[in-house]
C-alpha cells in the first residue's frame, strides 16, 4: 500500500533553515508528481510546493517562493523540502502528498515551529 513518511520537522529560530524529507513506498515513485502541503492551527491545509516526476518542473506558493526549494531523489524514493529564511508564519504541520488515479495520499505530517 502507499506509504508516505515525513521527517525533519523541529523547533527553529526565525531566519533559520530546515530540510524536510518524505520517504515514499508502495507505488512507482518516479512516475508521479509529489507535493508538500502545510496546515497551521485554525487554517486550511495549503499547497506549499510541487515537483514533477522527473524534477523538470517545480511550483511554489507565493508565500515561500525564493525561500523554499523542493527536490526529489528517484533512486531513494524520497522528496525533500529545503526551507530557508524561516518565519514564524511558516509554523505548521507539513505533509507530503501524492495523487494516484484521482486519489490523494498523505503522510502523518511533521511539525515545524519557528519561534525565538
Amino acid at each position: 500500500q502507499v506509504q508516505l513518511v515525513e521527517s525533519g520537522g523541529a523547533l527553529v529560530q526565525p531566519g533559520g533553515s530546515l530540510r524536510l524529507s518524505c520517504a515514499a513506498s508502495g507505488f512507482t515513485f518516479s512516475s508521479y508528481a509529489m507535493n508538500w502541503y502545510r496546515q497551521a492551527p485554525g487554517r486550511e491545509r495549503e499547497l506549499v510546493a510541487g515537483i514533477g516526476s522527473s524534477s523538470s518542473s517545480t511550483n511554489y506558493s507565493k508565500d515561500v517562493t525564493g525561500r523554499f526549494t523542493i527536490s526529489r531523489d528517484n533512486a531513494k524514493n524520497t522528496v525533500y523540502l529545503q526551507m530557508n529564511s524561516l518565519k514564524p508564519e511558516d509554523t505548521a504541520v507539513y505533509y507530503c502528498n501524492v495523487r494516484i488515479h484521482l486519489r490523494r495520499y498523505w503522510g502523518q505530517g511533521t511539525q515545524v515551529t519557528v519561534s525565538s
